[in-house]
């Protein structure tokens, strides 16, 4: 943690650890209930690991993430 603002604590090392969720998409599942994830707005393949194990997320969702945690899938990858 870098310190407060008036938000709240700030965290330098992840995109997800705001006070919001932000949408991301699965780019690859890996053991233990963990994901690769695009974090980037506009696609640039920045890639965070973030925990799906509270939703059954498959590579290509997007998936709505809280301080590194999949809460839902938003949008399923087409089959």
């Amino acid at each position: 943690m870098s310190g407060d603002d008036e938000a709240g604590p700030v965290c330098d090392s992840c995109v997800t650890c705001g006070d919001v969720a932000v949408p991301v998409r699965v780019t690859g599942l890996l053991p233990g209930g963990l994901a690769l994830a695009d974090v980037s707005a506009a696609g640039e393949g920045i890639t965070e690991e973030i925990s799906v194990a509270l939703v059954e997320a498959r590579v290509g969702d997007t998936v709505l993430v809280h301080a590194g945690e999949a809460i839902a899938v938003v949008e399923r990858a087409e089959a």
